[in-house]
């Protein structure tokens, strides 16, 4: 997954560290947290009650994620042409139109494509794109990609997140893990190619590590 990132901003060039997205994964501090500019936001599960009326703060981004929500919903469309083509695929063979080679070629391709997407899904679903700390210090809200490659929003307490400084990750390495206490799942997030925005909020929340913006 680590070759996959860098081949996916090496495609982008140098201005994908750089440059920010005016209206793709960007939501200003004093706009609406709900509202995502450009693409569509689902509730997460672990949503707490009335999040709404708190104001959160960016303290990460990475300007890429928008990238990989398209090659989300790309490998989701061409996973399900090629499955929907395996129906016709038998029918043929029984009328005798294709032989069994063909068939079996189709639906080794067809199984291929379920396995890619499962595995890059699984990836894709818990790279970071954005962090935002709320202004008591109490909550962190995740923005990420959902299965079908649009954004989604988790929100974990605070104290449940565990210093990048107490884990095993090097701040050197291009992907880092977010782990919880609690042991729900964990997030990637990148501080070579990332950008920390908020170094204080940061600090207070993953620890004093050194990053290369």
């Amino acid at each position: 997954m680590a070759a996959l990132l860098r081949a996916v901003l090496r495609l982008r060039g140098p201005a994908a560290q750089g440059r920010p997205l005016h209206r793709l994964w960007y939501c200003s501090v004093q706009e609406n947290p709900k509202r995502w500019v450009g693409i569509r936001s689902r509730p997460s599960e672990e949503k707490p009650p009335g999040p709404e009326t708190e104001k959160f703060q960016m303290v990460y981004r990475f300007n890429a994620i928008r990238v990989f929500g398209f090659l989300s919903r790309l490998k989701v469309a061409q996973t399900a042409l090629t499955v929907l083509a395996l129906p016709p695929g038998f029918y043929w063979y029984s009328q005798g139109l294709v032989t069994l080679n063909s068939l079996c070629l189709a639906s080794g391709v067809a199984g291929f494509a379920l396995g890619m997407l499962c595995w890059m899904s699984y990836f894709f679903r818990r790279l970071v794109g954005i962090l935002y700390v709320n202004e008591s210090g109490t909550m962190l809200r995740v923005a990420h990609l959902s299965f079908w490659g649009w954004r989604r929003d988790t929100y974990c307490p605070v104290e449940d997140v565990m210093p990048l400084t107490e884990t095993k990750d090097n701040p050197q390495d291009v992907l880092m893990c977010i782990q919880r206490y609690s042991g729900k799942p964990t997030f990637y997030l990148t501080l070579r190619y990332g950008r920390i925005v908020d170094r204080e909020r940061f600090t207070e929340v993953f620890g004093a590590v050194r990053a290369y913006k």
